[in-house]
């Protein structure tokens, strides 16, 4: 009985952790309009203003993350993407900015294409 009551208290503890990292749609959203995003990858993050901005909704949330965190780092050796307005945007930005940032973009409709 005690085994049991352990188990149950660890696995609450598990489920309460895991609500607490999860991600937070709203504030992607808002973080998204604060550093004007839609100004280069377009209101609907869909139809950016320039060929060369990328499409970002409906993107693999973990591609986006992993972008986020190289151009937070920039170029030091360590795999960082430079790209002068994108370093300025990222680096002020948590591990938990960047991931309700990419659960947001990734939850958004897009007209990227996954399979052929």
């Amino acid at each position: 009985m005690k085994r049991i009551s352990i188990l149950a208290a660890v696995l609450a503890g598990c489920a309460m952790s895991a609500s607490a990292l999860a991600a937070d749609l709203v504030a992607g959203r808002a973080l998204l309009e604060k550093y004007n995003c839609a100004s280069c990858h377009g209101k609907d993050y869909n139809s950016p203003t320039e060929p060369v901005y990328p499409k970002l909704a409906g993107q693999h949330e973990d591609y986006l993350r992993h972008a986020l965190v190289a151009y937070r780092r920039g170029d030091h050796g360590m795999n960082g993407r430079t790209n002068a307005v994108m370093a300025l945007q990222a680096k002020p930005l948590s591990d938990q900015d960047i991931k309700n940032i990419a659960a947001y973009l990734h939850s958004l409709p897009g007209t990227l294409v996954l399979r052929k």
